[in-house]
């Protein structure tokens, strides 16, 4: 038996070949979160380190950003979005982001913690110098308020 096939209805010169005008118009649908944005770890390490009178390595800062990943990662491993951050390895997105000094990152960890988003305040030890603010995965919508006036590390 042959399958029936159902004629479309003519398409509109205006539409590009390959678009069904019976589906609504983009931006007429709203897609969760979930779908349009992939989950994101940001990290906000300490630019003044890097500057006098501190005048770390460069790699000192590397590793206080990545000591901080890791932890969050480890700390909050059973959360459902970090387990689906860590399923696909090589599409893992970070965002590394510069608090001007340690004020601005003790404030935001004051912040993040009031609006109970999950973080790791990372020490460097044995000075207990906080260095790095690593944030579990999230979608970047649930977390930009928090980080809209952080610039990227550079």
């Amino acid at each position: 038996m042959a399958a029936s096939r159902t004629s479309a209805p003519p398409r509109s010169p205006d539409m590009p070949w390959g678009v069904d005008d019976s589906f609504p118009p983009a931006g007429k649908m709203a897609a969760p979160v979930e779908a349009v944005q992939p989950l994101v770890q940001y990290l906000v390490l300490r630019g003044d380190l890097a500057r006098a009178p501190f005048s770390w390595p460069l790699g000192a800062l590397v590793a206080q950003g990545c000591h901080a990943a890791v932890a969050a990662l480890h700390a909050h491993r059973d959360h459902p979005k970090t387990t689906a951050y860590l399923q696909d390895l090589g599409s893992m997105r970070k965002v590394v982001l510069e608090a001007p000094d340690e004020v601005a990152l003790m404030t935001l960890a004051e912040t993040l913690k009031q609006n109970n988003v999950d973080y790791i305040l990372w020490l460097e030890q044995p000075e207990n110098i906080a260095t790095c603010i690593a944030l579990r995965p999230y979608f970047k919508g649930e977390v930009n308020t928090y980080l809209r006036k952080f610039k990227l590390l550079k």
